[in-house]
């Protein structure tokens, strides 16, 4: 009967070590896949947007040319009377 304890406290022994060592594996492997969650790529995001807002720019270049036209000069024209009444402190 000896034998048998000896026997069944070495293989409690070897199963304690295995639960251990795959509770280590599996909280290595949480955490590894919370950084692969939470990881971003700063790049595509930013080069994205841009390429986007140039392609909507030049839409609205080609669409509305004369329209946009008129819109700066009209801008401009009152930046100047604007610019003129105050240097000249009117």
């Amino acid at each position: 009967m000896k034998e048998f304890y000896a026997v069944c406290e070495v293989v409690w022994a070897w199963l304690c070590g295995v639960a251990v060592r795959v509770r280590e594996k599996a909280n290595g492997f949480a955490v590894s896949a919370k950084h692969c969650a939470m990881a971003t790529d700063p790049g595509i995001d930013g080069i994205l947007v841009t390429v986007g807002l140039c392609i909507i720019a030049l839409l609205l270049c080609v669409v509305m040319k004369d329209s946009l036209a008129t819109f700066i000069t009209s801008i401009v024209g009152s930046m100047q009377t604007q610019a003129t009444s105050i240097l000249t402190g009117k």
